[in-house]
Order: structure tokens, then sequence, then C-alpha cells
């Protein structure tokens, strides 16, 4: 089925349905009991989980920046939906962000810390990314310390990695703020922009969404559109496309194009066209076509699931299936099924939480396997265990509010009522 035939044959949505809705906040609330009470550094910070839910190492573990800030994001919304103690998690992380990673004497935020200090002193614009996104999210619980941390990472973003030649920010730089030359990304852009949003919805300041949109336009309306919407991941200094590009790195990094990523810029593209009023007409169509693509070369048609990457020649290159890309799916569909609805973009969401029931979900030990091998085993190549809450969590509960918003905003408009 073309994915712009107009709905008709399935007449009901599954997020209208009470008993999907319910079946979503289970597994939602399953995360949260994961997460919550195992994953706390009472030295800072939090741990990595093993696949059975105890932390993989306990003696001085490596601290990422990403992962502290993801949990307060994700605890700021437990702390919405009224999910007791999920305040004290955002308190224990913003705590740990402002203190340990905060690059006192430089500035900035350090992407790896231990109990010693910075392990991995380098500034990345991936990490500094979601210390907006966890200010902003602080900020609509009015935590104490969110104001400070937004208007610092918002210098930080300005003066440091803003370039205003292109309208999106550059990559790395080190401690103190030398360049690391050759290289632009489009996954810290594509983070900055989904923090970017957040921190216009809690302050008002527009400055803010017109990054958003600034970035958007490069890396959707020109770089993805001229790729037939396959988002290209990696680029030069002056945002041009490089193919061959290859970093040991392929959890952050990877070589090729990452269809989980041109899920994810589906969502985020629809949620800027509402938020800056329906203006740019290119971003639903582009919002289709990037889910059309992932659908279409991404997913494996054989065992189901999406390939991690694939080549230039739309060749499955990556075979493993991770978590995150069917997350993604799940969140662009619903908000596809609210702005552009079509039976493709419903069959579409079905099939993969169908997937993600019958293969993604742990019922052995709770959470969620991070990574399947082609024929869907449990396997840990690029993932040691079961690091992250984030974007199951926002899978779970984004199909549950109207498609409008992040999650805090949309929480705080409907005061949490499912």
């Amino acid at each position: 089925m073309s994915a712009y035939t107009t709905a008709s044959t399935l007449a009901q949505n599954w997020t209208n349905r009470p008993y999907h809705r319910k079946w979503l906040l289970d597994q939602a609330n399953g995360l949260f009991d994961f997460f919550q009470y195992t994953s706390v550094n009472p030295k800072g910070g939090f741990y990595d989980l093993a696949r059975d839910g105890k932390p993989l190492s306990i003696d001085n573990p490596v601290r990422g920046i990403h992962a502290s800030a993801r949990m307060v994001h994700c605890f700021a919304i437990g702390d919405l939906l009224g999910r007791p103690g999920a305040a004290d998690l955002v308190d224990h992380g913003i705590e740990f962000l402002w203190n340990h990673h905060r690059d006192e004497t430089h500035g900035g935020y350090f992407w790896q810390v231990d109990d010693n200090g910075a392990v991995d002193a380098s500034k990345q614009g991936y990490g500094h990314a979601f210390v907006l996104l966890a200010a902003a999210s602080a900020k609509t619980i009015g935590h104490p310390l969110a104001d400070r941390m937004l208007a610092d990472i918002s210098e930080v973003l300005e003066k440091r990695f803003w370039e205003n030649k292109h309208g999106a920010i550059a990559e790395e730089f080190s401690a103190d703020w030398q360049p690391v030359p050759g290289y632009r990304g489009q996954n810290s852009n594509m983070h900055l922009t989904e923090a970017l949003m957040a921190a216009f919805e809690a302050t008002g300041e527009r400055h803010y969404l017109d990054k958003a949109i600034s970035i958007a336009d490069l890396l959707i309306r020109r770089r993805a559109a001229e790729q037939g919407y396959r988002v290209p991941e990696h680029f030069d200094e002056n945002w041009t496309l490089d193919r061959i590009y290859y970093h040991q790195n392929e959890m952050f990094r990877p070589a090729g194009t990452t269809p989980g990523h041109w899920l994810e810029w589906a969502r985020l593209v629809l949620q800027l066209w509402v938020l800056g009023g329906k203006t740019h007409d290119w971003m639903p169509e582009a919002a289709r076509g990037l889910f059309f693509q992932s659908m279409s070369l991404g997913w494996d048609k054989e065992n189901g699931g999406f390939f991690y990457t694939l080549d230039w020649e739309n060749v499955p290159d990556k075979k493993m299936k991770l978590w995150w890309p069917l997350c993604e799916g799940a969140a662009a569909a619903h908000f596809l099924n609210q702005h552009v609805p079509t039976d493709f973009h419903e069959e579409s969401y079905r099939r993969i939480w169908s997937f993600i029931a019958n293969h993604s979900l742990d019922h052995a030990h709770g959470g969620w396997h991070e990574e399947l091998t082609e024929d869907l085993k449990p396997s840990n190549t690029l993932f040691p265990g079961k690091g992250d809450i984030y974007h199951a969590l926002q899978a779970c509960l984004i199909p549950l509010f109207p498609a409008t918003g992040s999650l805090p905003r949309v929480i705080q408009e409907t005061g949490g009522t499912f």
C-alpha cells in the first residue's frame, strides 16, 4: 500500500483504543521501574545496567554526559506525570551534570567523567545538545538549577558551537576549545533540534525555535531531499556529503546511512511544523518521505525490524536490529497518523509495536533488549547491556498524547490525562 493512501479501511487507530493505551502505559511503568531503583550511583550520576538490570560496574565506572542528561529528561517526564520519587532522580542527575561534567575552567561540559574527574575532556556537540534538553525539561518541573544551567548551556552553544554561515553547529572541540577540524555531523544537530524545541517550549524564547528550523532546513529540506529522503550522516566543514566517512565509534557515528535517524527526523520535523505555526509547507511532505523510505528500505522484510545501517546502494550493511529505531518508528508513525493520516502509517505503527512486543521486550528480566542479531537473537556488540531509558520511554508515552510538542509540554498542557 502506498504511503499516500488516505486512511479508510483502518477505522480506528490503535492509539484511540483503551486497551492499547493501557498496554503502552504498562510498558512505560515497567521502564521506570527497571531504571529508577537500580541505576542511581550514590557517588553521582547513573550506572549503566546489564541485561539483568544490575550495574555493569560499580567500581568507579565512566559516566557519559548523554546518559545523565537523558535520565534527567525522562524522570522530569515522570515527575510531570506524578510518579513518586522521579524528582529525586532529576535532582541527582542535574547535580552531577552541573558539578562534575561542567568544566569550571574553560566552560562547556566534558564528554565522559568518573569519580576523579574528566576521562574524556572533549566538548562534543552531541553531549551539549542533551545538556540543553535536560535543562529545559528540568525547568518544566521548576528545578532550582534549571535556569542557571539553561543560561549556561545556551551561551556555550551560541558562542562555541553555532556557525551562522551554515545554520548548524560544529561537532567537536578539545577541552580548551581548540576545534577538531574536518567533520560536521547530522546526529548531534538532530538531537540539538529536539533540545532547541524543548527550550523554546520551556521559555517561549523564539531564538531557540529559529535555530531548530535552520538546522532542519539544512539537513532535511536540502541534504536529505537531495538524497531521496535518505538522511546523510557525515559531512565536511562546508556541509558537503562525505559518503566514505568512517569512525571507529559506530554507536554515535555509523558509516553509510541510518534508517532510524530518518524515522527520528520524521517526528521532529512534524513537531517543528506545529511549533512554527504550520508555515513551512515542506515539512509534512518531508516527514512522509522520510518515513516511507525508512519502511521501504530499512525494514527487514524477512525477519522484521530495522537494519542499523545501509550503504549508499541501499544494501543493508550492519544488519543487527537495535531497539531505538523501532522506538523512533513508533513515535513517528503516531505523529504522521495525527497530521497526515494514511492506512500505511497506521499499518506501520501496528507492525512496529507488534515486533517490539514479540522480540524487543525482555520478559524474563525487564527492560528492552537493546540489540538483536539479524535473525533476532539478543546480542551485545554495540551496546553492553541496557543502558538507556530515553528512546523506549518516549516511544511508549508519545502515542498517549496529542502530537503537538515534546512530552514535557503536552503533559503540562493536558495535565497528564491519558
